[in-house]
């Protein structure tokens, strides 16, 4: 490279046979004294070393010698300036390069160095040659470090020492020797062409954003060092680091044409911190809508807060993805849970609040509440602590007065719980290596649409997605794997859950979990529960088994579709009413399960699917539908896939509603279960009452309520063997378990019928 040749640019001065009114005894700038007409200057037009040279006699303690002419300093650009001098006669003065550094206003930049190294004139008649390297960055044999600010110099020469001396002075040779310090093939731009200093104290950002400027396409490179940029810096241009930066939490690195997780790696020299960095660029620029990991994995020491690492944004609404990698949860103290006990006061007034918190400053938002009467999967979602008031994410069921909590803070590797709203963000193709000491992620407390997809959450210590708010309405779970530490332990005593829910509008399609004590325990609404595959079951005999699903809200349309039930069961609950009592509403209301395989091994016959658990009395079900799924047990058979739970209360079976139980298929059950049910009978000897029993196949053992139809099958025949053509009536509710039905005659008769029994 050579402005000179490839842009035309004028570096050399022009020669002392031109004339000495271009050549100051001053700075150089316009105006200042020249050495035309001067006594003690003169032009020698034949000097036996130097041809023609320039004479002077040096008269004061510092004589000046600068070419008027501009010299322009262009980023990037280092230049050599060359002088002959020797001593003719008189004392002999010391002699240096020398310049006056000017900047875009024509202003000296005095804070830059000036002067190149000195050298003393020792002997009449030698020639002495004094050099000096002028540029911007801060390159080993730079002697003149300028910068960005100056745009142009007056370079000459200063004569040191004692006066009296005359000397002279060979044409000054300007020469542009970037080549020396820049690479053969210029695809790039250095920052430390630009002034970038590279010490980790002076701040460079405007050096980069000055080298990013004149790339022009090419790539900015960030030469060896350690640069630190104390604001906000946006490289344009693709970017390669082989030194790192540091920045403060708060300044951004936005790097636009290279936006990957390995891109920020090299740039700050540590994945947490490029993670981090890469995270706050996401949600601070719009040239780029997902971070890419690039397959990398991240390993994290603690968990990674992601708005403390994007601390300018308290809640974000905009469609961001962090996708294709792995985080890695490296042992240590940092994953501990925080565990505090308090002692609070619960009312069913306030349903999610717990006023009167001791030791509230140590709980931490996110922290898991249990205690007496106290749900499952209920969190920390907010905390006053000068009122001593938490609000929870969930009513507790029975907690009414004073007692004692445990808080637990569990941690995680995304804990998105700092900001207080997150909208529409998206996780893909992430594993989630909790290593049993991390847990996976926790969502904010408010928030539509989080978007999980094809991520595995591989050994969490406790919980893979938690919510402590509703900051999963509406979210989607996609082709994710769960895959639990805990599989060598019995059911019973397995702690760890894929995912809890909170708000209305959930999607979990498509997933595997394998041996968590719950699959998925739902507070909402509106969700929809299909293809996945979760089997939770043990090697024990006769074995107990929890549920998968939980829905933990009475009024819950929900449909459970297309699932490979495995080892557990669903469970339908109301342990979010502090007051569990039915009085009003719907009921269990609005569950649909259907086209689901079931299967259950080494468990006891007891064991049932599908689990309605009452927290108080007066509870019916209200609309729900079973169809066209596939009960089977292996290596023993159940005695029925669906019943009550009564532990609290029983269902009030005189008032069920709504109830289809149909076109399900069972194998190795006693008691198949079907609402209507078919029930043929044959009646062989004369009466005029004949007793159907629905032989405890009504679903939840129900009640014989209604029939819809009585069909004969045969001829009805007297005690003469007479035909008789009588039109029955019916009696529901008969027998000691009100699970009969009475078809009664004018008189007795035999014959064969179907009925079409209800329990609802």
């Amino acid at each position: 490279m050579n402005k000179a040749v490839t842009d035309g640019v004028v570096l050399m001065p022009t020669p002392y046979s031109a004339g000495l009114g271009v050549w100051s005894s001053g700075d150089g700038t316009p105006g200042s004294d020249t050495y035309a007409n001067v006594v003690g200057a003169s032009f020698v037009p034949a000097d036996q070393d130097f041809g023609g040279a320039l004479e002077i006699i040096k008269t004061t303690a510092t004589q000046k010698l600068r070419y008027m002419g501009q010299t322009p300093m262009l980023p990037g650009c280092y230049l050599r300036v060359t002088a002959r001098v020797k001593a003719i006669a008189g004392n002999l003065p010391n002699v240096q390069i020398a310049a006056w550094a000017g900047d875009a206003n024509g202003a000296n930049v005095a804070s830059v160095v000036q002067v190149g190294p000195a050298k003393p004139l020792t002997s009449y008649g030698d020639v002495v040659e004094v050099t000096a390297i002028v540029g911007a960055g801060n390159r080993s044999g730079v002697d003149m470090v300028w910068g960005p600010q100056p745009v142009y110099g007056h370079f000459g020469i200063d004569l040191t020492g004692p006066t009296g001396g005359i000397v002279r002075v060979d044409d000054i040779e300007i020469e542009d020797v970037t080549s020396v310090f820049l690479r053969t093939m210029m695809n790039w731009v250095d920052v430390r062409d630009f002034g970038a200093v590279g010490d980790g104290i002076t701040d460079d950002a405007a050096a980069f954003e000055a080298a990013d400027a004149a790339a022009d396409g090419r790539t900015v490179l960030v030469s060896k060092g350690t640069y630190f940029l104390g604001s906000s810096v946006t490289l344009d241009n693709r970017a390669e680091f082989e030194g790192t930066v540091t920045m403060p939490s708060t300044a951004i690195l936005s790097l636009t044409k290279s936006y990957n997780l390995p891109a920020y790696i090299d740039a700050f020299g540590d994945e947490e911190t490029g993670l981090k960095k890469a995270i706050q660029a996401l949600m601070n620029n719009s040239d780029h809508e997902s971070l890419d990991m690039c397959g990398r994995r991240v390993a994290l020491s603690g968990p990674l807060d992601v708005q403390a690492a994007v601390p300018n944004r308290d809640s974000f609404a905009q469609r961001r993805v962090i996708r294709n990698g792995q985080l890695q949860a490296n042992s240590g103290a940092a994953w501990d849970p925080d565990v505090v006990t308090s002692i609070a006061t619960y009312s069913a007034a306030n349903q999610t609040r717990l006023t009167g918190v001791t030791n509230i400053a140590n709980i931490a938002v996110g922290s898991l509440v249990e205690g007496a009467g106290v749900g499952r999967e209920i969190y920390v979602k907010s905390k006053d602590e000068s009122a001593q008031e938490i609000t929870l994410s969930q009513p507790l069921s029975d907690a009414v007065g004073t007692q004692n909590y445990t808080f637990t803070r569990y941690k995680y590797m995304l804990d998105f719980s700092g900001f207080s709203r997150l909208d529409v963000f998206q996780l893909h193709d992430i594993e989630f290596q909790c290593s049993t000491v991390a847990n996976g992620v926790l969502l904010a407390p408010s928030g539509t649409v989080m978007h999980i997809r094809n991520c595995v959450f591989n050994r969490p210590a406790h919980r893979g997605i938690s919510s402590h708010g509703e900051g999963c309405q509406g979210m989607l779970v996609e082709h994710c794997q769960f895959i639990s530490h805990e599989g060598g332990e019995l059911t019973q005593n397995r702690q760890s859950v894929a995912i809890n829910t909170n708000g209305n509008d959930v999607k979990i399609r498509d997933c595997r979990a394998s041996q968590f004590r719950h699959f998925l325990v739902m507070s909402g609404a509106q969700g929809l529960i299909s293809g996945n595959h979760f089997f939770q079951g043990d090697e024990q005999a006769d074995g107990i088994r929890s549920a998968g699903i939980v829905v933990a809200l009475r009024a819950c349309n929900t449909q459970i579709s297309g699932n490979y039930i495995d080892n557990c069961f669903v469970e339908w609950t109301n342990e979010r009413e502090p007051e569990p009592d039915f009085v009003s509403g719907f009921g269990f209301a609005g569950l649909s399960i259907t086209d689901n395989v079931f299967l259950c091994s080494n468990v006891a016959p007891w064991f049932s699917y599908i689990v309605v658990k009452p927290f108080g009395s007066g509870h019916f079900v209200n609309g729900m539908n079973v169809s066209g799924n596939t009960f089977r047990s292996s290596g023993g058979k159940i005695d029925r896939v669906e019943r009550v739970d009564d532990s609290y209360a029983p269902l009030d079976l005189n008032r069920m509603k709504r109830l289809s139980f149909s076109n399900n298929t069972f194998h190795n059950v006693e008691y198949a279960s079907r609402n209507p049910l078919l029930v043929s009978h044959d009646q062989n000897s004369h009466a005029d009452t004949w007793v159907l029993d629905t032989g405890n196949e009504l679903p939840f053992d129900g009640y014989a309520t209604e029939v819809d139809s009585l069909v004969f099958r045969s001829r009805l025949r007297n005690a003469a063997n007479v035909s008789e053509w009588f039109m029955p009536y019916t009696s529901t509710l008969q027998g000691a378990a009100d699970n009969q039905v009475h078809v009664i005659f004018p008189e007795p008769v035999l014959g064969d019928i179907n009925a079409l029994i209800r329990m609802d």
